[in-house]
């Protein structure tokens, strides 16, 4: 056992608490109030991003309920490390803006290609040239809505033209310059974000979290006491559905978001009566795909957010790059011979991201195969067993092939969705394809 794998569930186990967030939140306000600062919201805006475009026509609502001060950036698109499946990504992220907008009553429809390098740059260029924080919120919305409904004029239908300023090439690429590298160094590579004291907030999914910390600091105007966008929750009751649709789960062991949304996706499935199948995929990082440090640690760090929202144990982990993932996943099919495969999912999960056990060594993988009726010899056989690796990649070709490169990843019918804060489109994709089943029987 290496000196890392004894330290880091010690190290993990503090440095994702809850205790310890809240902690650095208490800090940064202090350190606030000494300054005589005042509550600063760092956006960070860019343009050919559909994200960012549902962030900007919200950013009036989000001003009118709290008293703080917005600092808009222009950005540019996250580097390839950060977006190795950049074209599924541009492709993807226009279906899933469309759907999500659907889910919170927001305006954005999918023109089916991204706009035009013209109509980019002039958005760009008058972006920049209108950095005053009212006059920023109050116009991007529009703005963005204009450029994503492919329209010729940008300003078209839009109040206040007077307000509008064209910013020169050179102004263009000092903000956006400066943007990047205040981005980079503050810990991220996305748009559509929000930095708050110390903190990221990825556009409206994690607008709760953001509202959230504000409201506990008192800074919501008066009248204010919900919430813009809460999050989804689970089904709660049984559902009788006849003949439901599977649920094609694909996860990887290392991924953290895959390891608090199992247990929320098979109880989706046993409320519903939907099998759920368990497609595991390798790593990106043991498929030589790079995920740059700061992407880990946001995604880290969010997890554990989201895993405390949904009650959902997470933190104490130790990391199952290489060998503990390798051997994690050549135990899984011999678990669902034998019916045991969301047991032992939902236990190595739990193992190495809320436990800290060690699932390279024989003791620790033992606890994660033994506790969910998986038997030790039974399971050491089943080590030897290489199909996994076939089985792994028919998996990832199959993600690939319906437009998805990222786990968790989900399909019900001919519908597949992306992450674990996409569960409610599941659970909508899995009673809409049931209901229309049982409207077309004669």
């Amino acid at each position: 056992m290496s000196l890392k794998t004894l330290l880091l569930p010690i190290i993990s186990r503090r440095l994702f608490s809850r205790e310890r967030l809240l902690h650095k939140r208490a800090k940064a306000e202090q350190k606030r109030v000494k300054a005589q600062a005042p509550h600063q919201l760092h956006y960070f805006h860019q343009v050919d991003d559909p994200y960012s475009a549902l962030v900007a026509g919200v950013l009036p609502a989000l001003l009118a309920r709290y008293h703080i001060e917005l600092i808009p950036h222009v950005v540019s698109a996250p580097p390839d490390a950060a977006a190795p499946e950049r074209d599924k990504l541009v492709a993807y992220s226009r279906v899933d803006a469309e759907q999500l907008a659907r889910h919170h009553g927001l305006s954005f429809r999918d023109p089916g290609r991204q706009p035009s390098a013209t109509a980019l740059a002039e958005a760009t260029a008058l972006l920049v040239g209108t950095l005053d924080p009212q006059r920023f919120a109050a116009l991007a919305g529009p703005l963005m809505a204009n450029l994503w409904q492919l329209k010729l004029d940008l300003r078209d239908g839009i109040a206040q033209p007077q307000a509008w300023v064209m910013a020169s090439a050179a102004a263009i690429d000092a903000h956006v310059q400066y943007s990047d590298q205040l981005r980079a160094s503050l810990g991220h590579y996305l748009g559509g974000m929000f930095f708050y004291a110390g903190e990221w907030y990825w556009g409206i999914d994690r607008l709760y979290h953001l509202e959230q910390r504000l409201q506990d600091l008192g800074l919501q105007k008066p009248g204010v006491s919900d919430l813009l966008f809460s999050p989804a929750p689970d089904l709660q009751a049984d559902v009788a559905l006849p003949s439901p649709p599977d649920i094609d789960f694909y996860f990887s062991f290392r991924s953290p978001y895959s390891a608090i949304v199992a247990p929320r996706i098979f109880a989706l499935g046993r409320r519903t009566g939907a099998k759920v199948n368990l497609r595991f995929v390798l790593p990106m990082v043991m498929r030589g795909l790079p995920v740059p440090a700061n992407k880990r640690q946001y995604i880290s760090h969010d997890t554990a957010r989201e895993a405390f929202v949904r009650g959902i144990p997470f933190g104490c982990l130790n990391d199952p790059v290489g060998r503990p993932t390798e051997r994690g996943l050549a135990l899984i099919p011999y678990a669902e011979r034998i019916g045991q495969g969301e047991a032992y999912v939902l236990s190595f999960m739990r193992g190495v991201w809320a436990e800290g056990i060690d699932a390279g060594s024989d003791k620790g993988l033992r606890q994660i195969a033994e506790r969910a009726g998986l038997n030790w010899a039974d399971a050491q056989q089943a080590l030897r067993d290489e199909a996994w690796r076939q089985t792994a990649e028919r998996n990832r070709e199959e993600m690939f092939g319906l437009g998805l490169w990222g786990v968790p990843s989900f399909r019900v019918g001919t519908q597949a969705t992306w992450g674990q804060d996409r569960l409610w489109a599941v659970q909508d994709a899995l009673l809409k394809t049931t209901i229309n089943s049982v409207e077309t029987l004669p």
